[in-house]
């Protein structure tokens, strides 16, 4: 799949937080967009996914086949993971990657046994999500995204709440589950971006009013 960027920019209020981004992601790469807290490194991510209207500009989106598709078609086509994104807390971890995957096939055949075992939360499967720490909840949001079957891989500040443990967890993740997929990924911290190969700084999309 391929996402163009053509001027987009995003204004609040008065002031422009980023404009004239123009820009082409290629499927299969993974790029990084850098830059200070801020800079609209989280917003343009979300334009990117659909979640969020750009104030100038469009999204131009190319399946597979190099045919043109619908921003609004690009949810299935994508996974999508951010430190605030909310999870179903009342659920078990079982019951809600359940429910997740009810909407989304996990990425190649992986069982919800599997993808529990992979993340290292076996033991408190069974447990509500809302009695896990802050750092078992960002395993649980970047395993609801990096396990899902979608060519598409949006990541914002992945890293979050992981201590150093979880941060090597997450490396092997992409390591191995990442390939072949187009990944993007907003941070300015190099331990989740480090094997972006395009780097995009919004810093110089820097607009005054």
């Amino acid at each position: 799949m391929t996402i163009s960027l053509e001027n987009i920019g995003k204004r609040f209020q008065r002031y422009w937080i980023f404009k004239d981004v123009t820009y082409t992601f290629n499927q299969p790469e993974a790029y990084a967009l850098l830059g200070p807290n801020g800079c609209g490194k989280s917003t343009l991510l979300r334009i990117i996914a659909g979640m969020q209207a750009p104030s100038k500009g469009k999204v131009h989106i190319k399946d597979a086949n190099g045919q043109p598709t619908e921003i609004s078609n690009i949810f299935s086509q994508t996974s999508f993971c951010a430190p605030g994104m909310e999870l179903v807390e009342e659920l078990t971890l079982r019951e809600f990657l359940n429910f997740h995957f009810s909407f989304k096939r996990p990425l190649n055949g992986l069982a919800i046994n599997d993808i529990i075992e992979i993340i290292g939360l076996k033991n408190a499967a069974d447990k509500q999500v809302g009695d896990y720490s802050s750092g078992m909840k960002q395993r649980v949001k970047l395993a609801q995204a990096i396990f899902v079957d979608t060519p598409i891989l949006l990541l914002d500040e992945p890293c979050t709440n992981l201590d150093q443990a979880g941060v090597e967890q997450y490396h092997n993740w992409i390591e191995h589950y990442a390939k072949g997929r187009l990944v993007i990924v907003a941070s300015n911290d190099e331990r989740e971006y480090f094997f972006c190969k395009e780097m995009i700084e919004i810093q110089k999309y820097k607009s005054e009013p």
